[in-house]
C-alpha cells in the first residue's frame, strides 16, 4: 500500500521558493506543513542561511534543483551530521509551540483531520498523521497521477478557508511552502511513523489529534 521511492524510475525535482520538491507518481511522502505564525521570519531566514552556508562548505549550492541528490551522495557520517543539525533543528523550532497554536482547539484540528481523510482511498492512501498546535506531520502514498504539490495546496486551501471562517479572520493561515520528503526505505518509513506517533508526547491529549493506521 505504501510504495517507496524508486531511484530507477522516473522522478522530477521542482524548485520551490526555499525548498526543492521531488515528485514520483504513486510514491510515499513524509509531509510537514505549518501555520503561518509558527516560525518567525527572522528565525526562518537564519535557519536557511545557516543551512546554505553548511552545504556550501561541502560544494553544494541550494539554488540548484539537484542539491538534495548531491547531499544524498555525501558520506553517511556527513549526512547524519546535516540532518542532526538542520532537519532536527527545524522540527524542534515547530515543537517550541510558537505562534497562536490555534490547532489545539478540537474544532479546528477536526477540520484539518476531515480534510486530510476526505480523499483517502481515492487520490491517496493516508498513513499516520498528527495535527499539532501549530503544524501537521503526515505519511501519505499517492494514487494514480496525484501531484503532491497540488494535493498539499488543496489540503491547505480548503482547511484554511474553513478555519478562518470559524476564527472570523481572513488572510494566510498556513505557511505557503510545505516540507516534503520521499520515503526511501522500510526502515525510514518505520522511523518516520514512530516520530509522528511520539511527536505530541509533551502535550496534553486534548491539545492534538493523532491518526494511526
Amino acid at each position: 500500500m505504501f510504495n517507496l521511492f524508486d531511484p530507477n524510475s522516473d522522478f522530477q525535482i521542482i524548485s520551490g521558493s526555499n525548498l526543492p520538491h521531488w515528485f514520483q507518481p504513486q510514491a510515499t511522502y513524509f509531509i510537514t506543513f505549518r501555520t503561518a505564525d509558527s516560525l518567525p521570519s527572522s528565525v526562518a531566514r537564519r535557519w536557511y542561511a545557516e543551512r546554505s552556508t553548511w552545504l556550501a562548505r561541502h560544494d553544494i549550492d541550494t539554488s540548484t534543483p539537484d542539491w538534495k541528490d548531491k547531499l544524498a551522495r555525501l558520506p553517511e557520517k556527513v549526512r547524519k551530521q546535516f540532518h542532526e543539525t538542520f532537519s532536527q533543528k527545524y522540527m524542534e523550532y515547530l515543537d517550541k509551540g510558537l505562534g497562536a497554536c490555534v490547532l489545539r482547539i478540537p474544532e479546528l484540528s477536526n477540520i484539518v483531520t476531515d480534510t486530510l481523510l476526505y480523499f483517502n482511498g481515492n487520490r491517496y492512501h493516508m498513513g499516520d498523521f498528527v495535527v499539532m498546535p501549530n503544524h501537521v506531520h503526515l505519511l501519505v502514498c499517492l494514487l494514480g497521477d496525484t501531484d503532491i504539490l497540488k494535493q498539499c495546496r488543496s489540503w491547505k486551501t480548503f482547511s484554511a478557508g474553513r478555519i478562518n471562517k470559524v476564527l472570523g479572520k481572513t488572510g494566510r493561515f498556513w505557511q505557503e511552502e510545505s516540507f516534503d520528503h520521499l520515503v526511501r526505505s522500510p526502515e525510514q518509513f518505520w522511523a518516520i511513523q514512530q516520530y509522528i506517533r511520539n511527536n505530541p508526547r509533551h502535550l496534553q491529549s486534548s491539545d492534538y489529534f493523532l491518526h494511526q493506521i
